[in-house]
């Protein structure tokens, strides 16, 4: 999609047309850490985040309880629907051409096309721009050869896949879908280091046959916070449906225990490492015998469906233990099994055979995205596919590749953890492996990245147009915060905002007991408040801040920016004046996306009265998303101002140490001092820089410092050489 956009002849080949964006695990979008990855490939000019505010059916914002650093936006997403809509969307991109074929090998050019085995640890993995091999394009099947300046590759599971349900194995791409054997084969010929990951998914069941009084509803959020930085409301906003929570029990946990032997993890049967944060049923009884109980989460996996997706219970055994463990749970005691969980061994790349453009070192013009490169989930597939379609179109162009850091995006920090320390289980996004994450939200991701996905041109005028004029309405905002003073008049509004929030519990009661006592009426005069006086009913006193800039009060941990919405409106009216979209669809509106007109089309609905489509509470009071989002990204910008300045003095650090590049001539044997482990290491992952140095796993400060001196001595040595010569 990215090399369509930018105005390259681009062919997609898939083995089944209509499976393109067939989610093959659960049908949600985002999480913890992946919401800020799909934030950022829309920022960049992605489509994932636009698809799924059209065909969401349930949004929750995760972490509000803790900083916004961690805030995270999720979706449920209709499974079907998510596949139509990203196929209409592929199929209307000019310069797209998309292909029903199977890849069998790849048309590699060079000193040496093919090598038996993998290369030893100790061969150079950067080989020089004459020695290097290239990709030129791909042959099918069927024995059509198809000529390519570039080549990206996003296999998924399907290299070789096998899928395990107890004791029996089938070959297989996912359920149902015959695995890509040829090209695996192949891929292994071209001398690249490889692995073998693995990844499961739970069993499904048919909701009707759920006693859903059982468990606990876990509704969405009544105004969702949307995925894509183009998208005013999502869709169906108005219309979700709730997913459910449920639990393990001691029986549960007794039937798994007594046939974890019949587990291929455990019976030696799968020789593969499994992702160590979205681990089996099996895994979790075994790994935390202390624990009474597992959470489990019951998702719809559609509205035309009344499939129910199992989240938590992932598994491998057989179909009848799978069917026991179904029958210790109480309201899932008389569920029905659509289809069992099973788990998937596949082949993948050592991620540290590739360069940051996720160009592999050994071939040019061949790219690398998703599973096959050492990494789990649909979001930290996207943000690679984007990645490396736009490197590969800069690779075709003669331009300068688009490489990002890890002080700008979670996208750089996935790539490079990869490149620099591999992976030998399935790679997962998480908060803590940013080492600023103040400076990586989710509010400003278009902040950071969405002047690349211009420069590119993956970004439209009429978008851009838009991210220009919601920087200068923040910029505004807060210079407003800054400049204007809190009077008395402010503090009685504020005080009444306050009155009306949550906090006015805190102090409801003491005030009407007061104001019984007394019996006298309010005398504030207008615009000018006691210090008594500006103390609001909830006992926050407000002289201090009397005088002092709207930022300042800002931040007092107790006061948000919705507080002071009453405020500001009267200060910068048109922030608070734009119209909200009457059509709540996507931008992008059209006959793909679900109706909410009415509920009995919706298969779900009528059949599970449990999802019966509810209308959030109505707060005439609150804030359209669009307003909010924006008032809260600058009032974390204020609120933070301290933290982030400090971060900003440990990423220039960082940035000195990146911007010490090491040659490709370098010598890594020739440091004496480097023990033989460091050498090894150096000289396999062959890092670009002084900081990716640091990051490999094993070198010492004390290594990085000797090659960052012998860089010096090696440089003296050559240009004297060359003197003499």
């Amino acid at each position: 999609m990215a090399a369509a956009r930018m105005g390259l002849k681009t062919a997609l080949f898939t083995l089944n047309l209509d499976l393109i964006a067939q989610m093959s695990c659960n049908p949600a979008v985002g999480g913890i850490a992946k919401g800020h990855l799909v934030r950022e490939v829309d920022a960049l000019g992605g489509i994932m985040g636009e698809v799924t505010d059209a065909v969401g059916i349930q949004f929750r914002l995760l972490n509000t309880s803790r900083g916004p650093a961690v805030w995270s936006p999720r979706a449920q997403c209709d499974k079907q629907q998510y596949r139509l809509k990203m196929r209409q969307v592929l199929e209307s991109q000019e310069n797209l051409k998309i292909k029903q074929a199977e890849v069998a090998d790849l048309i590699v050019d060079g000193p040496r096309s093919t090598v038996d085995g993998n290369t030893s640890d100790d061969e150079p993995h950067r080989p020089s721009t004459v020695d290097r091999r290239r990709c030129s394009g791909i042959v099918l099947r069927d024995g059509r050869r198809i000529a390519a300046q570039a080549v990206v590759i996003t296999t998924g599971t399907f290299l070789n896949g096998l899928i395990h349900c107890g004791e029996q194995q089938i070959p297989a791409g996912r359920s149902g879908e015959p695995p890509s054997v040829l090209l695996g084969e192949n891929i292994k010929k071209l001398g690249l280091r490889g692995c073998r990951l693995k990844t499961g998914t739970p069993p499904r069941l048919d909701g009707r046959t759920i006693d859903w009084s059982r468990f606990q509803m876990q509704p969405g959020d009544a105004d969702p916070t949307p995925f894509s930085f183009r998208t005013r409301r999502v869709a169906h906003a108005d219309r979700q449906v709730p997913c459910y929570i449920a639990f393990t029990t001691e029986e549960t946990h007794r039937v798994i225990r007594e046939n974890v032997h019949r587990s291929p993890m455990y019976s030696g049967q799968i020789k593969s490492i499994g992702p160590r944060y979205c681990p089996s049923i099996e895994d979790k009884i075994v790994k935390f015998p202390d624990k009474p109980t597992h959470q489990l989460f019951l998702e719809p996996e559609g509205l035309n469906t009344h499939e129910i997706y199992v989240n938590g219970m992932s598994t491998s055994l057989p179909y009848e233990v799978q069917a026991a463990i179904l029958k210790s749970i109480p309201g899932l005691d008389q569920a029905d099994m659509l289809r069992p969980g099973y788990a998937i061994e596949y082949d993948a790349i050592d991620p540290t055979e590739l360069e940051r453009t996720l160009e592999t070192k050994q071939i040019a013009r061949l790219f690398l995205a998703g599973q096959i490169n050492g990494t789990s989930g649909y979001e930290e597939a996207a943000c690679q596919g984007i990645m490396a379609g736009i490197n590969a179109a800069l690779a075709v162009n003669g331009g300068p590749p688009l490489i990002l850091d890890r002080t700008e995006a979670y996208t750089a920090i996935l790539i490079d953890d990869l490149i620099s320390k591999g992976t030998n289980e399935p790679y997962r996004m998480f908060t803590s492996r940013a080492e600023f994450r103040l400076h990586l939200r989710i509010d400003n991701a278009d902040r950071r990245l969405t002047r690349y996905g211009r420069s590119v041109g993956l970004i439209s005028d009429e978008a851009w147009s838009a991210h220009l004029a919601k920087q200068e309405r923040m910029t505004a905002l807060k210079e407003v915060l800054e400049k204007t003073k809190l009077t008395g008049e402010m503090a009685g509004k504020l005080e009444r905002s306050m009155a009306d929030g949550p906090l006015a519990a805190l102090g409801a009661g003491s005030r009407s007991m007061a104001t019984a006592a007394d019996g006298e009426e309010n005398s504030k005069t207008a615009g000018i408040l006691s210090e008594a006086e500006s103390k609001d009913p909830c006992g926050l006193d407000l002289s201090p801040n009397l005088g002092a800039p709207l930022a300042q009060l800002l931040k007092r941990p107790e006061i948000t920016i919705e507080k002071l919405a009453d405020v500001l409106r009267d200060v910068l009216p048109d922030f608070f004046t734009r119209g909200v979209a009457n059509d709540q669809r996507l931008t992008t509106n059209d006959s793909s996306t679900i109706d909410f007109a009415g509920e009995d089309h919706c298969l779900l609905v009528r059949q599970i009265p449990a999802f019966r489509l509810q209308p959030p509470p109505c707060n005439p009071n609150a804030l359209p998303a669009e307003i909010r989002n924006e008032l809260k990204s600058v009032e974390t910008e204020i609120k933070y101002a301290g933290y982030l300045c400090q971060q900003q003095k440990a990423i220039e650090r960082l940035k000195r140490a990146e911007q010490r590049n090491i040659p490709d001539w370098f010598d890594y044997a020739s440091v004496s001092g480097l023990s033989r482990e460091m050498k090894e290491k150096l000289q396999r992952v062959r890092p670009r820089t002084i900081g990716q140095a640091s990051r490999i796993p094993g070198v010492t400060p004390a290594a990085v410092s000797l090659v960052n001196v012998y860089i010096e001595i090696q440089a003296r040595r050559a240009q004297q050489a060359s003197t003499l010569s």
